[in-house]
């Protein structure tokens, strides 16, 4: 596997349309900003808002750089741009966490090599009209966030390469959890091209979509004294005109609930037909599920689940999700 690189920086600021071919992190309008690169051989000009755009040639030897956010969080992050790649490049949504210390990928595209080329497949999951395959490596004495360490790599390599779009970014880190691959507390989280050995261009806009990855909501205000809870939404599996859901509903107060509810709004035609461990209702494309008699009790720290089947046609976005108690 081609060598993984971080940004060793020393922060600073930068203006719109700045150009940058040393070693660096920072803010530009508002946006966390990362530049490494091996040996000379790149440059990085930071636009307007988040824009970057990013030209690079075999001297740089390994480039990695983007914008985005310090620090990261599951929100669902859109962009949009052009990625030319000669080679071995990746075009992903890249960050870092600590405690304990994983690098993570979710790879939209790439160049001539499979990021994923001799690991192990661990899974997969259905997210943004694609599926990701799954996969976790182990670097040993490499550069890192916290100098030179022993860390693992988490992989979410897309099936149908892209150039633009939405990433539910809840969705992969909810499959990597149910693979037993856990994250820590959030460091950097950029919108990255990354050139090993290779050469090529970038211009790439993200925003955050705002929300939270459209899964998991913070406990509602109004929901009582010491109440409150949150529910998180994965896509268990897709067949192109249906889908299973599954919605995790955690108590995140500091006493018990009696009851809860859930409502998921869709940003398409998703119609649910048939749902477990709980009742709903649909109203246009939002769905209001209110726990079954039997897992309606949580306490204060506890949680349960529901599932769904669902039909739609055209594209598959996940929905918004908020949560109620009582």
């Amino acid at each position: 596997m081609a060598a993984v690189v971080v940004a060793f920086a020393l922060p600073g600021a930068a203006q719109a349309a700045t150009t940058i071919t040393s070693n660096s992190t920072g803010t530009n309008n508002g946006y966390f900003y990362s530049f490494w690169e091996q040996s000379s051989g790149a440059t990085m000009t930071l636009g307007s808002g988040s824009n970057y755009s990013l030209t690079w040639n075999t001297a740089a030897q390994n480039v990695v750089a983007g914008t985005g956010w310090n620090p990261g969080t599951t929100n669902t992050v859109s962009y949009s741009g052009t990625w030319n790649c000669n080679g071995n490049c990746y075009l992903s949504l890249y960050g870092w966490t600590t405690n304990p210390l994983i690098e993570w990928y979710i790879v939209d595209n790439y160049g001539n090599y499979n990021p994923s080329s001799g690991a192990t497949k661990l899974g997969s999951v259905t997210s943004d009209g694609s599926t990701y395959d799954l996969y976790k490596t182990t670097r040993v004495n490499a550069p890192s966030i916290e100098g030179t360490a022993t860390f693992d790599q988490y992989w979410a390599v897309r099936q149908a390469k892209r150039t633009g779009g939405t990433i539910t970014v809840a969705n992969i880190f909810n499959a990597w959890k149910s693979l037993g691959l856990n994250l820590g507390t959030p460091n950097y989280e950029i919108l990255a091209t990354e050139g090993y050995q290779s050469s090529g261009s970038s211009d790439i806009t993200v925003t955050s979509g705002g929300g939270s990855g459209g899964g998991t909501t913070p406990p509602p205000s109004g929901g009582g004294s010491g109440s409150g809870c949150s529910a998180t939404f994965t896509n268990s599996s897709d067949w192109g005109s249906g889908f299973t859901g599954s919605v995790a509903v955690k108590n995140t107060g500091s006493s018990s609930i009696n009851g809860w509810t859930v409502k998921l709004t869709f940003p398409g035609n998703q119609t649910v037909t048939s749902l477990w461990n709980g009742s709903y209702t649909q109203s246009g494309n939002t769905v209001t599920v209110k726990n079954a008699s039997n897992n309606g009790s949580l306490a204060a720290g506890a949680d349960t689940s529901f599932g769904f089947n669902a039909g739609y046609s055209g594209g598959n976005g996940a929905p918004t999700v908020s949560c109620t108690a009582g």
